[in-house]
């Protein structure tokens, strides 16, 4: 009945862990939704507003990660194998054209351990994650020439080797990860099978691109200002941004540490939540859902057809969630955290790369170079003044989303953009993203897009944001959500 704290999956009932007014709707929709399918603030150098927690985990030989089980950290109500991940390796081809990997791809794929929850799956890797042997691109050719190979794996990455999961690539991503589109001026930009002619989103694009084409089970991405979410929604799979330090950066390359998290992607319900137990540290806090929270003013910022998507899959859901609350996230406007996100993320940002853009004056591509000549001229008290800001915005939305709350917002204001969209309208479908996935890496909170189904036969997601550390509430979200209403989508 409506109301209950909790959601039903399968026969087993599971408590889930961690804004009033109706957002009215207008003009025309062609909604499909998809049938069931069986801070720190750090003063005076600016530092992080989160430190985030690394754990470097030595590497071991290959052969001993071979004998290696890892096993679940708990008991889970569905196979990491289930039906989607079965049709995904029925459906997928030895070719694996649409421009997912870099050109300075593994030369063979990297076999992971013989026994573990993710033996017998497969992974991609986005370009800014060491794996031994091979060099970190982070999507600019020049940066790429200046590395040297690396000689361990990144933390995430062992997590799945160990965990048995076998590595087929390293995927293509934005140039230094400063874009949302997907686009690559060097390396192209992957093809987006759920939608075609349109973006990918980024700047995890290929990770996603190649999970949403059934090429690999699950990816590696990261997520600074949305660059999980966005493209999970335009791919029309599963992403999650996790709360702030819940999982290894060692071997990751930096952008913007305030706000870095890795991040993985799942066409599958099922191999999405086991990646979690096995890339997520233990530092989860459990409590059962028992408020679900709508942000109408994050509602506002999306299109009508996007927002009456959202809102039918709420009511579709309504008997296995809590009776849902009306509220505003940002009472003055999401724009003012939007440009303090920005300036902080920017000034970040040049401290990461800007000594090599001075030193080696390396081609950027469009949108990339105008970013990068932003982000060289935020002085230290501005980036201070914006922090002020964040950590402000910070403290209101953890509190707005204590243990057991979840917030409904868009994963994106749209459907994708098409790939031939001027450069002036990308940069304001940029603005309107940012809007909405800022709250998100300004609070550290864990976040999670879902496959809600179709606009105009293209993917949009509906997202979660959870409270700290309740990043297995909302998986488990995920996955009680397609089966219970069927949000997941069929490989193409």
């Amino acid at each position: 009945m409506p109301g209950q704290p909790w959601i039903g999956c399968s026969a087993t009932i599971w408590n889930f862990r961690a804004f009033e007014r109706p957002v009215p709707l207008s003009g025309p929709s062609k909604v499909q939704i998809e049938p069931p399918t069986a801070a720190r603030f750090d003063s005076p150098a600016c530092g992080p507003l989160f430190r985030a927690k690394t754990r470097t985990t030595p590497a071991r030989p290959a052969a001993d990660r071979e004998e290696r089980t890892m096993e679940p950290r708990g008991r889970l109500p569905f196979a990491a194998t289930d039906e989607h991940a079965e049709r995904s390796r029925m459906s997928r081809t030895p070719t694996q054209s649409g421009g997912f990997f870099v050109p300075h791809n593994l030369r063979m794929p990297l076999k992971g351990a013989a026994a573990g929850p993710l033996a017998g799956l497969t992974a991609a890797v986005k370009d800014m994650y060491d794996v031994a042997g091979t060099r970190t691109g982070g999507g600019n050719p020049e940066w790429l020439a200046a590395q040297q190979p690396a000689k361990k794996h990144a933390g995430a990455v062992l997590r799945l080797l160990d965990a048995g999961a076998t590595i087929v690539g390293k995927t293509v991503c934005d140039e230094f990860f400063y874009s949302v589109s997907g686009a690559n001026a060097h390396y192209g930009t992957p093809a987006n099978l759920r939608a075609p002619g349109r973006l990918p989103g980024g700047s995890s694009a290929g990770s996603a691109a190649a999970t949403a084409a059934g090429v690999c089970d699950l990816a590696l991405g990261s997520d600074t200002g949305g660059s999980i979410r966005i493209p999970a929604s335009q791919c029309g799979i599963y992403g999650l941004r996790p709360t702030h330090g819940r999982i290894d950066v060692s071997g990751m390359m930096d952008m913007a540490p305030s706000f870095d998290v890795p991040g993985w992607f799942a066409a599958s319900p099922g191999v999405f939540r086991m990646a979690g137990a096995v890339l997520l540290d233990r530092a989860r806090v459990d409590a059962p859902v028992e408020r679900l929270l709508i942000a109408d003013d994050a509602f506002a910022q999306a299109d009508a057809p996007a927002a009456a998507l959202h809102r039918s899959v709420l009511d579709r859901a309504a008997d296995s969630l809590p009776t849902p609350s009306h509220v505003r996230v940002a009472p003055q406007g999401f724009e003012a955290w939007r440009e303090a996100f920005r300036i902080v993320q920017g000034y970040e940002t040049w401290r990461t790369f800007g000594p090599f853009i001075r030193r080696h004056q390396p081609k950027l591509g469009p949108g990339i170079k105008e970013r990068m000549a932003f982000a060289a001229t935020v002085t230290e008290a501005q980036c201070e003044a914006a922090r002020r800001v964040l950590v402000l915005a910070r403290e209101h939305v953890r509190a707005l989303v204590p243990p057991g709350t979840v917030l409904a917002l868009p994963s994106a204001p749209s459907i994708a953009p098409r790939v031939d969209t001027p450069a002036e309208a990308l940069e304001d479908f940029r603005v309107r993203v940012m809007r909405l996935t800022c709250t998100a890496g300004l609070s550290g909170l864990p976040q999670v897009s879902i496959p809600a189904g179709t606009v105009d036969g293209c993917p949009a997601g509906l997202s979660f944001i959870g409270w700290a550390g309740g990043d297995e509430a909302l998986l488990d979200l995920a996955v009680a959500l397609a089966r219970h209403c069927g949000l997941a989508l069929p490989h193409p």
